[in-house]
């Protein structure tokens, strides 16, 4: 099970509701169907929390534009090819809803009201965001893209969620969001809970290529949708140890993406342990590790593969989760933006005339 770290959310701000579970909110941009990279930083402990928590999961469409603008078919695209990835690895559209961002309005309505009430020194500040600009050619550096935190900002309050699921990395934007959620509280009364931070003991994988995260754009990735022929290959050609060039040579475990690998997916750990041992022996041999790890990650996938092929084949199925878990993300949209404008009392023009 996995072990989680939260910063609680404050009681007060917490609403009533005849669902008494803590609400989460957590998503991904649609960029692509998704990896193993995914599965170990996010979709593992997802499946865990829609049992225990009232969950949404968004598609941030709006999001993908601030670095996609120019890949529109791909964003399009790309929101069924999560869904698949979703549905294939088990999230239930039953337990918990399935959100497309721009389907919602909402959350650009939302968007633009908090940005009038957020300083500019807070965008400036944000780590991440510094970061991936830095990364982004200057032609790329859209006020979209700049102004994305304020978008995350909006996903979180509009379904009024106590708890955000992120990697450590994404934490100043939780932080973000409780700053933005206090000043509107203190400036027009409460409305939304201040989020906790929910982290996960997670992983990350490195690229099969050995250089940092996985990147679609690297070629570095195992795909969940990868057929058996492919994972062979890629697991074939993964990077191990560049010292070790004799199977009697002791290699080197640690950083070594195989043994990361089999760390996260092979269940027989008595078996990588022996390896592990022998590596660092010079014992044994590249083939014969990767061919085991070949075999645990096709074991992995297969009922995956099976799941999403199932889908593929009844499209009208994914369709509908994301029409309902949309249908159902707007009720909570509609009520908060309610509460939102009431607040604001930017809603009472005629009354105000009459």
């Amino acid at each position: 099970m996995t072990r989680m770290m939260t910063t609680q959310p404050n009681p007060a701000t917490v609403p009533a509701r005849p669902d008494a579970r803590p609400r989460i909110l957590t998503g991904i941009r649609p960029t692509g169907a998704l990896h193993v990279g995914h599965y170990v930083g996010a979709l593992d402990n997802w499946l865990k929390l829609q049992d225990r928590y009232e969950c949404y999961f968004l598609i941030a469409d709006y999001q993908a534009l601030g670095d996609h603008f120019h890949e529109i078919d791909l964003i399009r695209q790309s929101v069924l090819e999560v869904t698949l990835d979703w549905l294939a690895v088990g999230l239930d559209p039953e337990k918990s809803a399935f959100v497309i961002q721009s389907y919602v309005p909402e959350h650009a309505e939302l968007t633009m009201l908090l940005s009038f009430i957020t300083p500019l020194g807070i965008l400036e500040r944000n780590p991440t965001l510094k970061a991936e600009l830095d990364a982004l050619p200057v032609e790329r550096r859209s006020v979209g893209f700049y102004n994305y935190p304020m978008s995350q900002v909006a996903d979180i309050l509009l379904p009024r969620a106590h708890l955000v699921p992120v990697g450590e990395d994404q934490a100043p934007h939780i932080e973000m969001t409780r700053e933005v959620a206090r000043k509107f509280n203190r400036m027009f009364g409460e409305v939304f809970p201040e989020p906790a931070t929910l982290i996960g003991k997670v992983g990350r994988l490195a690229g099969t290529d050995g250089q940092g995260k996985m990147s679609k754009s690297r070629g570095n990735v195992i795909m969940l949708s990868d057929d058996e022929k492919s994972v062979n290959e890629k697991v074939r050609n993964m990077y191990t140890d560049p010292a070790r060039v004799r199977a009697d040579i002791p290699g080197k475990v640690e950083g070594n993406p195989v043994f990361q690998y089999h760390d996260a997916f092979n269940p027989d750990t008595a078996q990588v342990e022996d390896f592990k041992a022998r590596y660092r022996a010079g014992k044994i041999g590249d083939v014969e590790v990767k061919r085991a790890l070949a075999k645990a990650l096709n074991d992995f996938l297969g009922p995956i593969r099976e799941r999403r092929a199932h889908y593929q084949q009844h499209m009208g199925e994914v369709e509908d989760a994301l029409m309902e878990g949309t249908r159902r993300a707007r009720v909570i949209a509609a009520e908060t933006m309610t509460m939102v404008r009431d607040a604001m009392r930017i809603s009472t023009y005629t009354k105000t005339w009459k």
